[in-house]
């Protein structure tokens, strides 16, 4: 194979995935979870809380125990850099990224 066939077949499997997140996205939110629909973050950057579609908003601690806990929708937590991270799911979106949320 070619180095254009390896990038045509890659592009394919994005454009595959991208198109099956948006269908999984669009079914919706498992029942009874919040999803987290504003950041606040600090001058540096970073995302220091979360505000929920039901208006609650939680430092970045409580909002990784509840993301641990299977309570918040769409995101992950992993272990990098010796700490725990809040993630959004890698689904491919851009827009949904918990970096592109408007700020609170």
């Amino acid at each position: 194979m070619e180095q254009n066939d390896f990038e045509k077949i890659y592009e394919q499997y994005k454009k595959q995935g991208e198109q099956q997140a948006h269908i999984e996205t669009d079914a919706g939110n498992p029942i009874g979870k919040e999803e987290f629909v504003a950041v606040r973050k600090n001058d540096k950057g970073n995302i220091i809380a979360f505000k929920t579609n039901t208006g609650r908003e939680l430092d970045y601690i409580t909002a990784l125990e509840e993301a641990k806990a299977g309570k918040i929708a769409h995101v992950d937590v992993f272990h990098k850099y010796g700490r725990d991270i809040i993630r959004s799911e890698p689904d491919g979106i851009k827009e949904n990224n918990l970096d592109r949320l408007p700020e609170f």
